[in-house]
């Protein structure tokens, strides 16, 4: 309370800003802006935090009409007072300016005494104003709080005397209230207005009086009812509404005849078979459907007499599938929209319902005929969660910002801006040079294409972007929620959110991902990747062209590789398979397929549109030498994809039945599993060894 208040200044000559700042003097804190733009902005990052607006007419980029077009389109003029200050003595101009919302017009040269005087009058003029609706707001609020608990009176009354409590006049409401919002966003069929829904959910409260008829005996019978009860039983319906007829004064009141029509035919269904009279769809009042649906939903889910509880989901299920009449499908959309809120809505006693936002703008209403926006008490709210907001930004390592649709701007969070290299508030992000570079224009075009395509009920945007931040390129985690207006259909204002800088967590999952994927000695892939990126590269058998796309599979195994780690230890044996696998690298394209499958064998998979014979020979005489004095010599098995084969495992298998005899046959060379004989093709499918599980064991190697 003690704060000073906050005088935007506005005006692009320094000269201006700083007379008008000294005429004000020390009492008010001073914020400038030099055009049109900056104003905008400080208005956006501030709010009501700016106590006062002293514009200039004359400014680039924006001018002080075109900032005024602004706070009008986004509700600020109505909490912020503007004082116009300029040479133009035009009375067009100053009758746009007043036209625009202004307080007041101060013409250049300044007085210092008018200046001063006409700033205070304004300061308290506004001050006044808030309290007023405050206090307006207070008694409309205890007024609507009062009404409630004289509804839920009369209507727990008539619920006592069936064993039920108020908590089912409650859920009704809660709920009523609930499908009626959602409803109005989603679609214009029914014209409803905040008026009309907060006028039907009080009006809900009344939808069973007609009870109050019903002997006790009929009302509470916990077995099923006969023909002749039921029959007593739906009049209810009937009575309540003759009830609300018989008021003889009060019987035209708008929440009177709202009633009366929940009363009568809260028990029609959508397809005719309701009771009393049979309606059939949208002949049925929109009230009336709704409140019968959460009538419905609330007896099923509530004890009762004659049946226990049943749960949420099956509630559900039962009422969309028809097994309690039929409704509005347009109303079971919204149930399925607010069904997740509906368990922690639902239940919560009489303090729990909030008293309808709606109904505090009538303070306000009384005081310019409906046209503010916000009570001094809402305006408090904004500010402190708006001093909140500041704090934690500043506080935090992440990148905040706030984003308007018109004008387009962001405001990033004092931290964010120096993390970034980004100044704290940029005019047309999409569009300059220094935030793309940041962001990358594919980037900002994604995020901007996925938040445009949210909606009201489901806002949020989440995604992992690629940046680069002085030069540097690093990750940020996004998660924005697009802002929408309350217009039917909705419109798109903006976005809030943050960046989280995830470079170093992203480092570490590549460096996982790597270990997953790789043999840690080698460096090429392991086997089980290997077989992954194969499979998808051979495809289905009908997913290829087989005149074209031929591929070639050789595995290859170091010939006594058992002598390097006898004769020289297991360290120079690691630095043998490293060598080996480097240069089977080397001999190879990029794209190629090299892994690791055992202790000393390799694979090998290429694309070969040509005769792979002359490959093999060339790859076969790069990899065979020597490494520090250690003789290399390579066996090879090779299969091809010639004959139609288009599955890993058994082109695998293939490759290792030529490599058994191969080195059956003598080390060093390679075979190609198509030169094999039928015989020697099935020879060793079913023995108890192939290459990679054991011929190495044989003495010829030791």
């Amino acid at each position: 309370m003690n704060e000073k208040q906050t005088i935007l200044i506005v005006d692009d000559s320094m000269l201006n800003r700083a007379l008008l700042a000294d005429m004000i003097g020390d009492a008010y804190r001073i914020v400038e802006a030099e055009d049109g733009k900056q104003a905008v902005a400080a208005l956006q990052k501030e709010g009501t935090g700016i106590s006062l607006v002293l514009l200039d007419y004359v400014m680039p980029q924006m001018n002080g009409f075109d900032v005024l077009e602004v706070m009008n389109r986004n509700g600020w003029i109505k909490d912020i007072p503007v004082i116009m200050v300029s040479a133009e003595s035009d009375a067009a101009y100053i009758e746009r300016a007043y036209e625009l919302g202004v307080t007041d017009f101060i013409n250049r040269p300044y007085d210092v005494n008018i200046v001063r005087r006409r700033v205070m009058n304004t300061l308290m003029l506004y001050q006044k104003q808030r309290t007023l609706m405050g206090m307006v707001a207070d008694q409309v609020y205890e007024r609507e709080k009062s009404n409630n608990l004289m509804v839920y009176i009369l209507s727990h009354i008539v619920e006592f005397r069936n064993g039920e409590s108020g908590m089912h006049v409650l859920n009704v409401q809660a709920m009523t209230e609930m499908i009626l919002t959602h409803l109005m966003r989603l679609t214009d069929q029914y014209p409803l207005t905040a008026e009309d829904i907060s006028l039907i959910t009080m009006a809900s409260s009344l939808h069973d009086i007609g009870k109050i008829a019903i002997p006790e005996e009929v009302l509470n019978k916990p077995g099923r009812f006969t023909d002749e009860e039921f029959a007593i039983m739906k009049t209810h319906s009937a009575v309540g509404s003759d009830m609300l007829d018989n008021l003889e004064l009060y019987k035209d009141e708008k929440l009177v005849k709202v009633a009366r029509e929940i009363c009568r035919w809260h028990h029609e269904r959508y397809d005719g078979r309701g009771y009393p009279d049979g309606l059939v769809g949208d002949e049925i009042p929109i009230s009336a459907q709704v409140v019968a649906l959460a009538d419905v939903y609330d007896a099923l889910t509530s004890q009762r007499v004659y049946k226990p509880p049943f749960s949420h989901e099956e509630a559900l299920r039962m009422i969309r599938e028809g097994e309690c009449g039929s409704f509005n499908p347009l109303i079971l959309e919204c149930l399925t929209a607010v069904a997740d809120d509906l368990e922690s809505r639902l239940n919560r006693g009489v303090t729990g319902r909030e008293i309808s936002v709606d109904s505090l703008h009538l303070s306000e209403a009384a005081l310019d005929n409906g046209v503010a926006k916000a009570s001094s008490r809402t305006l408090e709210l904004l500010d402190y969660e708006r001093m909140k907001y500041h704090f934690f930004a500043s506080m935090s390592n992440e990148v905040q910002f706030e984003y308007t649709d018109e004008p387009p701007m962001i405001v990033l969070s004092d931290w964010g801006d120096r993390k970034l290299g980004l100044p704290e508030i940029v005019m047309d992000p999409y569009h300059d040079e220094a935030f793309c570079r940041v962001f990358g224009n594919d980037n900002l075009a994604e995020l901007n294409q996925r938040l445009r395509a949210t909606t009201q009920e489901a806002p949020l945007v989440d995604m992992e972007l690629e940046v680069t931040v002085n030069g540097e390129t690093r990750w940020l985690h996004a998660l924005a929620r697009a802002l929408w207006s309350d217009e039917n259909p909705p419109e798109y204002l903006g976005s809030l959110g943050k960046f989280i800088d995830i470079d170093d967590r992203q480092a570490e999952l590549h460096d996982l991902q790597f270990k997953a994927y790789h043999d840690p000695l080698t460096e090429v892939v392991n086997r089980a990747f290997a077989r992954k990126v194969i499979t998808e590269r051979l495809g289905e058998e009908d997913e290829c062209d087989r005149h074209s796309d031929h591929h070639v599979l050789a595995v290859c195994d170091l010939d006594f590789f058992k002598q390097a780690n006898d004769t020289h230890g297991h360290q120079f044996g690691d630095r043998v398979l490293q060598h080996f696998a480097g240069r089977l690298q080397d001999s190879v394209r990029g794209g190629d397929v090299v892994a690791r499958v055992g202790g000393d064998e390799f694979l090998v998979c290429m694309d070969c549109p040509v005769d792979p014979r002359p490959l093999i020979d060339r790859i076969h005489r790069s990899l065979e030498g020597e490494f520090e004095g250690f003789p290399l010599s390579v066996s090879m098995g090779v299969a091809t994809t010639d004959d139609g084969v288009r599955d890993y495992d058994e082109l695998f298998r293939r490759a290792d039945v030529a490599l058994y005899h191969k080195k059956r046959g003598g080390r060093g060379g390679y075979v190609f599993y198509d030169d094999l004989s039928e015989e020697e093709r099935g020879s060793v499918i079913d023995g108890e060894f192939t290459a990679l599980s054991g011929i190495d064991k044989n003495e010829t190697d030791q």
